[in-house]
């Protein structure tokens, strides 16, 4: 196999699983520069991944080829919709981030395996899709030599709108007056609040946006990597976003590099074999190696990332 092969494969299975951590890790990003921790992003995942699921079986065949690119919008409206009761949570009720957070996590495997049982006769996961994200060549830019065949011949066209959506978002955030009140409730809420910016308000905007971006990640991972839904569809890629967001100091572009190299991380289990290097290694580690970086991960750098000043804190308005 020449080297031009073996990039090309490599490069485009990590980006492949990238691209649902991209989105989400950016989600958490928009979530926590508000002050609100977001532990619920495996939660608004799975919620994701299911709606998009049975939306792709249930129009794919009116739809066509389009199917995919509308469920990742079902998927994160339905992100949106649980993603509301975290911030209900927290900004009403004044709940504690990590509590809420959790909770959303075991609730949506339950009810979205409930609600898979009652619309598909009692089983435990839904049918392949027929239309799902499958590898594209991008014309023009598939010809130039060396750079073309590895990056966009045969490639992951979601991954490329990770890219693009994590460059929005870094603008939005530091280069608007939008990102500038939503870091200034994540900072200093009382400061933000007494210059007329809508605390509750920016909180939940923070909150809605992750959801939006986290339900489109699950449901990428969902038409990309497993085509169905199941218990298993969404294994922890919630929390490998959020060492992510960690890791790149809940900037945009860190956050979307971090969440490119925890893909590489997880796709080396399907490409380990055609790697030289690493094929001799058994499967079972280069499976557990994304979970393992990501531990090792929080443990190097939590203490050394300094997140908003008032993440994870309660505001409460002052009379």
């Amino acid at each position: 196999m020449d080297i031009i092969t073996l990039l090309s494969i490599v490069v485009s299975s990590a980006l492949v699983y990238s691209a649902p951590l991209v989105f989400t890790a950016l989600g958490g990003t928009f979530s926590e520069r508000s002050g609100i921790v977001n532990v619920g992003l495996e939660g608004i995942m799975v919620m994701g991944a299911f709606s998009s699921v049975v939306f792709n079986l249930t129009f794919g065949e009116s739809i066509g080829g389009s199917t995919p690119w509308l469920g990742l919008l079902v998927g994160g409206l339905t992100g949106v919709i649980f993603s509301l009761i975290h911030a209900l949570a927290t900004v009403n009720f004044r709940a504690d981030h990590i509590i809420s957070g959790t909770v959303i996590n075991m609730l949506a495997p339950s009810l979205a395996i409930f609600l898979t049982r009652v619309l598909y006769e009692n089983h435990g996961q839904t049918a392949m899709i027929q239309y799902g994200f499958g590898k594209t060549t991008i014309p023009v830019l598939s010809k130039i030599p060396f750079i073309g065949p590895i990056f966009f011949t045969g490639t992951s066209l979601p991954a490329y709108l990770s890219i693009v959506v994590a460059v929005i978002a870094y603008i939005v955030l530091f280069k608007t007056t939008f990102g500038l009140r939503l870091r200034s409730v994540g900072e200093h809420p009382q400061a933000a609040d007494t210059l007329g910016i809508n605390v509750y308000g920016m909180r939940y905007a923070g909150v809605l946006i992750s959801g939006l971006l986290g339900g489109i990640g699950g449901a990428i991972v969902a038409q990309s990597i497993s085509l169905n839904f199941s218990i298993t569809t969404i294994a922890g890629q919630g929390f490998i976003a959020m060492a992510a967001m960690i890791f790149g100091k809940w900037n945009p572009i860190g956050a979307m590099g971090a969440a490119l190299f925890f893909g590489l991380a997880q796709s080396l289990s399907v490409i380990g074999s055609y790697i030289p290097i690493i094929q001799d290694i058994p499967s079972v580690w280069l499976e557990i190696a994304p979970y393992l970086l990501t531990i090792i991960v929080l443990v190097l750098f939590i203490g050394n990332s300094e997140g908003p000043a008032a993440n994870g804190t309660t505001y409460v308005k002052s009379k």
